[in-house]
């Protein structure tokens, strides 16, 4: 039995690439992106009632993982190097390629027939295919004496970032231009979006990652 997905729209999101995207929805809160829908999902009937609902469940394609390159057991990035059963985690190598995310609905705009959804706290890529939206229901969503194993407490951030001053001027000059972009960079950075290998070694090296237009040069000391 084989099932064929056909993506109902794709996520344009403030993460360019894959390096430097929190490891779950909502970490960041001052993420942002928003979803293009295609034809005939973006007709307005399709969306009435959506702007009562705060949150929303994406479900979308890892398109930029493999689904030859599973592993059955994986190393969560909040572990430092514990191995867990693949069904156990929410890793993106997966033999269907299906992620879900749980982000706030920012609003919605609807501009010549056509609707974006604006959203806050993904943790997406640019060009993420979507699959599907669904409204988050508190009554049946939200499970107070849930277990979370290894996941049980939200992480703790492991970086106090500061800026240089010659970042804290080229920041001060554009980010009017961006929603929140100091915020969202202490919320990336402070998580330590660094592989798991490179967080045991104590040479320095500068990383970069890119948000929005803009290419972010970091450095752990």
């Amino acid at each position: 039995m084989t099932f064929e997905f056909k993506p109902i729209g794709v996520l344009h999101s403030c993460f360019k690439q894959r390096f430097g995207i929190p490891s779950q929805a909502r970490l960041a809160t001052a993420a942002r992106g928003w979803i293009e829908f295609y034809p005939p999902y973006d007709r307005e009937e399709a969306f009435v009632g959506l702007e009562d609902f705060s949150h929303v469940w994406l479900m979308f394609q890892f398109h930029q993982s493999l689904a030859n390159d599973v592993s059955f057991t994986v190393q969560p990035p909040q572990k430092d190097g514990a191995r867990f059963g693949l069904w156990a985690t929410r890793a993106p190598n997966r033999p269907n390629q299906i992620g879900q995310s749980l982000v706030e609905l920012e609003r919605i705009e609807k501009t010549r027939a056509k609707v974006k959804l604006h959203l806050k706290g993904i943790d997406l890529v640019e060009g993420t295919p979507i699959i599907d939206i669904k409204p988050y229901l508190p009554y049946v969503d939200a499970i107070a004496d849930a277990k979370g194993g290894f996941a049980h407490q939200a992480p703790q951030p492991r970086l106090r970032v500061d800026f240089t001053d010659n970042a804290a001027q080229q920041l001060a000059a554009i980010e009017d231009n961006y929603s929140d972009l100091r915020q969202l960079i202490i919320e990336v950075l402070q998580y330590d979006p660094r592989p798991i290998y490179y967080r045991k070694r104590s040479n320095k090296k500068i990383f970069v990652m890119e948000l929005y237009d803009l290419l972010l040069r970091f450095e752990i000391l």
